[in-house]
């Protein structure tokens, strides 16, 4: 994914389908000049994370 992406999957009101590493994730920010997003996984909010926007994919994508 690119940071526009992510970007617009943090903002809209409709809950997107993104994975990471293979489980469900909610994009809390984008950094969109480094890069990076902090997500959290569904199952845990908690367990936030800053991760590689080029590491979240849309579930269904195909690449």
């Amino acid at each position: 994914m690119d940071t526009q992406r992510a970007q617009e999957i943090a903002f809209s009101p409709n809950m997107e389908n993104v994975i990471y590493k293979g489980e469900p994730v909610y994009i809390e920010h984008v950094d969109q000049n480094n890069g990076i997003a902090t997500i959290h996984p569904l199952s845990n909010p908690n367990d936030k994370q800053s991760v590689a926007v080029t590491n979240l994919e849309i579930k269904g994508d195909v690449h």
